[in-house]
């Protein structure tokens, strides 16, 4: 009766966890021969049988009758005299079997039993978690906020697994209560002793390329494929893309009439502005489009002989000045995209700049440092290239005053006069 006692109160794991009938038994009977070992030595000599649907348990000790006096191991073998208890007609050398019950093994063997059980259960379910998210690295998934740390944000799944998304995986607008529904992409799955950690990630450019797969039917279904994502998550990202039926328009496929299709993408990524270009194998067309808005004049590709930090050579861009600040874009964004995007260093060229003219930097002992740095983050780090470009323009993209910006062109114009 014990013995079916304790397999009944055993079952109760089965139900509270994600394990068949079959594995929980399989792991009943690793946990009760490792109990047997510790008792007797070995359990190479123990028959336990297991009926699942009755929920019973037995197990038999099997040992060989020998004679009385000449017992070396009494694990595997078992004295005429003690066999005759057993049954009176038992001869030297037969096989005598016998029911051991579980209370024999002691109370503190079951509860030992018990809370190995319990460990095995969970390492097993530990596994099951980690080989089912390990299969999900890349791809798309929503859970539910559960706590929010300063660090990070626990979120739960709806089979209550937990789900890690750290600060640094959040894109800078996030702001989510409990409760709210997250989407991200599985970024990391590891095993940190025996439970898995499951990273989630909002700034991956996987997580931008798996939106577009959800929102755009046409990349859904393979019509049009998303060839290259690059990503300053929630301020700005580029996405290459390409399809194989020339009458589909990639692009105004990706972006909807009047952005409608995009919108929702932009929506979740906190107002990302995303550039949607054509994909093509000519590579100076293609660092053209990823530099858009600026409009290239031309351009000298140089092939590294190996990749050097991931890119594959340096392109030297020729442009007209007021394309310049355009192409680099407000503290370098666009410029770095496109870099990411294409694969190359480029550097930007002003067309027609003159002999006298003269770098902003020769002018430190009249114009400021930082008003310097102001002018070279928009692209203009020569005298001419701030003397062409008007004050109001001036104005909209830097952080400059008029009266400085006036101030500046004053000193510039002298150099030339």
């Amino acid at each position: 009766m014990e013995n079916i006692a304790l397999i009944d109160s055993f079952s109760e794991f089965k139900d509270n966890k994600s394990i068949d009938r079959v594995t929980l038994m399989s792991i009943l009977e690793e946990v009760f021969r490792a109990a047997l070992k510790r008792k007797f030595g070995s359990d190479d000599n123990f028959d336990i049988i297991i009926n699942p649907d009755k929920g019973d348990l037995e197990i038999w000790r099997n040992r060989v009758v020998v004679a009385d006096g000449f017992s070396e191991d009494d694990n595997e073998e078992i004295e005429l005299a003690e066999a005759r208890l057993i049954e009176p007609d038992f001869e030297i050398g037969e096989d005598v079997s016998e029911e051991v019950k579980l209370i024999d093994l002691g109370r503190r063997a079951i509860l030992a039993l018990r809370q190995n059980l319990i460990s095995k259960i969970y390492e097993h379910d530990s596994t099951n978690i980690f080989k089912q998210f390990k299969d999900l690295e890349g791809e798309l998934f929503s859970a539910e906020v559960h706590h929010i740390r300063h660090n990070a944000i626990i979120l739960l799944d709806d089979e209550g697994n937990e789900i890690v998304l750290p600060k640094s995986e959040q894109i800078r607008s996030d702001f989510f209560r409990k409760g709210d529904s997250v989407r991200g992409v599985i970024k990391t799955v590891e095993l940190r002793g025996n439970k898995p950690a499951i990273i989630l990630s909002r700034t991956a450019p996987a997580f931008l390329n798996k939106l577009f797969e959800q929102e755009i039917p046409e990349v859904f279904d393979g019509l049009i494929t998303v060839e290259g994502v690059a990503r300053i998550p929630g301020e700005k990202a580029k996405v290459a893309v390409d399809s194989y039926d020339d009458r589909i328009d990639p692009v105004g496929a990706c972006v909807g009439v009047k952005g409608s299709r995009i919108h929702g993408i932009v929506r979740e990524l906190g107002n990302e502005n995303i550039d949607v270009i054509n994909y093509t194998k000519n590579e100076q067309l293609f660092i053209s489009r990823a530099l858009s808005p600026a409009k290239v004049t031309s351009m000298e590709i140089t092939m590294y002989e190996e990749e050097k930090n991931g890119k594959k050579g340096r392109v030297s861009v020729l442009l007209r000045p007021e394309e310049v600040s355009k192409a680099i874009g407000r503290g370098g964004v666009n410029i770095r995209l496109a870099s990411e995007l294409t694969g190359y260093e480029i550097d930007v060229q002003r067309e027609g700049l003159e002999e006298e003219d003269v770098e902003l930097t020769e002018f430190i002992d009249e114009i400021e440092d930082w008003v310097i740095t102001e002018f070279k983050k928009i692209g203009l780090d020569t005298a001419r290239s701030v003397l062409d470009t008007s004050v109001a323009e001036l104005v909209k993209r830097t952080d400059l005053e008029e009266e400085t910006i006036i101030d500046v062109q004053r000193i510039l114009k002298e150099e030339f006069e």
